[in-house]
């Protein structure tokens, strides 16, 4: 790869669209991602040749796919590890997601924890029905500090976004030095 000396310019994202995952039971995985976190099947193009399903809500998707290897699936669906790979929802109201984990008799992990500035979040860790990790939080709480990239930063205009804290943005030359 070609070596750059000038900044490139942004990539036009706007947002995350959708999470794929593989599934055991595509049915099952429906009904747990539309019972316990609240998604809804939405319809799905009929050029896709596979079985599968579309979830949407909360300005995100869900793809489901049904897997054909199991060996592409985690093998121990009830291991927790809060440092492993994860998708995580921003929540407004995390003892109600908490009583729906408990309703669907989900096993769960509930952790709160403090940053520097004594700002607190709660998060909620668990498995979808295939062993993937899923987390629910407040982590919209917690400050963006850039690392030395203001002004690079994209927040759509459309909903709320964490606060940002331009005050404490490092120097770009080496990453480290606050302005």
């Amino acid at each position: 790869m070609e070596e750059r000396t000038e900044e490139a310019s942004p990539t036009p994202i706007l947002s995350l669209h959708h999470v794929s995952r593989l599934c055991r039971d595509v049915k099952h995985s429906i009904d747990f991602y539309t019972k316990v976190l609240g998604f809804v099947l939405v319809e799905r193009t009929l050029a896709l040749d596979f079985d599968g399903a579309w979830l949407f809500n909360y300005g995100v998707g869900i793809h489901l796919v049904q897997s054909k290897d199991e060996d592409r699936l985690p093998s121990d669906t009830d291991h927790l590890d809060l440092k492993d790979n994860h998708i995580s929802f921003q929540c407004e109201a995390m003892e109600e997601t908490e009583r729906r984990l408990k309703e669907f008799n989900t096993k769960y992990i509930k952790r709160t924890i403090e940053d520097e500035s004594g700002t607190k979040i709660d998060q909620l860790f668990f498995n979808d029905p295939d062993g993937f990790m899923v987390e629910i939080c407040n982590c919209e709480d917690l400050k963006l500090v850039p690392a030395g990239s203001v002004g690079k930063i994209k927040l759509p205009s459309n909903h709320h976004n964490p606060p940002l804290d331009l005050d404490n943005d490092v120097d770009d030359d080496n990453g480290a030095n606050p302005k």
